[in-house]
């Protein structure tokens, strides 16, 4: 993992916040965690089994369709809900009516598209990031849903900050709150307030954006734990006991990735990963390796051959939808795409040319300077 991810402590001996949790994982007791999870789990359950025992945000993916199956498996009564992607895949559609096969009641909050695909296009070029609404929406609508069917518990999956790394008192924190979702929920500095008024949005069709009040939470006692916390995580692990539960992966690695498993369902994640390389020297390939890395399943000298095999190559495709299709949903041509993309990029960590210019290849492609990562 490069220094140049955000949030990433190390330690005297150069070992990131990440890899310190993961070895920490040795230290728990499992047994006793789960116990744990079994007490919160009945103290939340619909005692009178009028109501769900929990919500559960789901995409149909690796994550969420294990989420389910354990909390099934633990006698829970879910409420699934998905807050609709920016642009669904054919296989996430899939895999969203797999999910709902496992014997779920499931909601699905479509967003006003006319506006969604303004803020994709409002984020990309304000703070480099199209899927800004999406990952703003599954932490608002999720607990709007809770609020409005008086559920208290949502049961999320992993917490990022402990599994990637980040600042140590919320690497710890297996209780989603407003303070989380406002500093990791992925603003990235825009609030939903900062949209009024620009490329015609109004107030009112921001109403989904918009985490529920105080009074609101505390009068259901919306809380969230991170399952995570409580089993040992590991998305492969994961994506095996969803597969054979009939999801449905990609055919082949996915492209910007390393695998076939995973951010199956959002057509727009493709660009997404490409600006965090564009910003961090560093994508969907590098985070994965590193995982798989830190379970024993890579050798580092493997696990840097693949990253450059994979990482930030520019994003022709994804999910083989061109860039081009990807572009016309949000009324953007591809050379302003790659000028959006110029801009955004840290000239710092890749090659230019005497004049200052980046340095590309025939497809588009960048060259980091320093690929070791020291």
């Amino acid at each position: 993992m490069p220094a140049t991810k955000p949030d990433l402590p190390m330690d005297e001996n150069g070992v990131c916040g990440a890899c310190q949790n993961f070895m920490n994982r040795k230290e728990v007791d499992w047994d006793i965690r789960k116990k744990e999870l079994e007490e919160i789990l009945e103290k939340y359950k619909s005692k009178d089994r009028s109501n769900y025992d929990c919500v559960i945000p789901v995409s149909g993916g690796k994550d969420s369709t294990y989420q389910v199956i354990r909390m099934l498996e633990m006698g829970m009564n879910p409420l699934c809900v998905t807050a609709t992607t920016d642009f669904l895949s054919d296989i996430g559609r899939e895999n969203i009516e797999n999910l709902k096969s496992l014997g779920v009641d499931y909601l699905e909050f479509s967003t006003n598209p006319v506006v969604r695909r303004r803020i994709n296009k409002l984020a990309l070029t304000e703070v480099g990031d199209i899927s800004w609404p999406e990952h703003l929406t599954i932490f608002t609508l999720p607990i709007r849903v809770a609020v409005q069917f008086n559920v208290p518990l949502v049961v999320w999956g992993e917490n990022s900050q402990n599994e990637y790394g980040g600042p140590a008192a919320d690497a710890e924190n297996n209780v989603l709150t407003r303070r989380w979702l406002e500093e990791f929920g992925g603003l990235l500095g825009l609030r939903v307030t900062d949209l009024v008024g620009q490329v015609g949005i109004k107030e009112e069709d921001l109403i989904s954006y918009m985490y529920p009040s105080d009074e609101d939470l505390q009068r259901v006692g919306v809380t969230g734990i991170f399952l995570g916390h409580y089993v040992p995580w590991d998305g492969y692990t994961n994506a095996l006991i969803a597969e054979c539960h009939g999801m449905k992966t990609f055919g082949k690695t996915i492209e910007g990735s390393c695998v076939n498993y995973e951010n199956l369902d959002n057509v727009h994640m493709g660009i997404h990963d490409y600006f965090k390389f564009l910003k961090f020297g560093f994508g969907r390939a590098t985070d994965l390796a590193c995982m798989h890395l830190r379970r024993g399943r890579l050798s580092r000298a493997d696990a840097m051959k693949i990253v450059q095999m994979h990482d930030g190559k520019f994003p022709w495709s994804y999910l083989d939808v061109s860039l081009e299709e990807i572009m016309a949903h949000i009324d953007m041509t591809v050379d302003e795409f790659v000028a959006v993309c110029d801009r955004f990029t840290n000239k710092k960590i890749f090659e230019c040319d005497a004049k200052g210019n980046l340095k590309k290849d025939e497809k588009g492609n960048l060259t980091k300077i320093n690929y070791d990562n020291e």
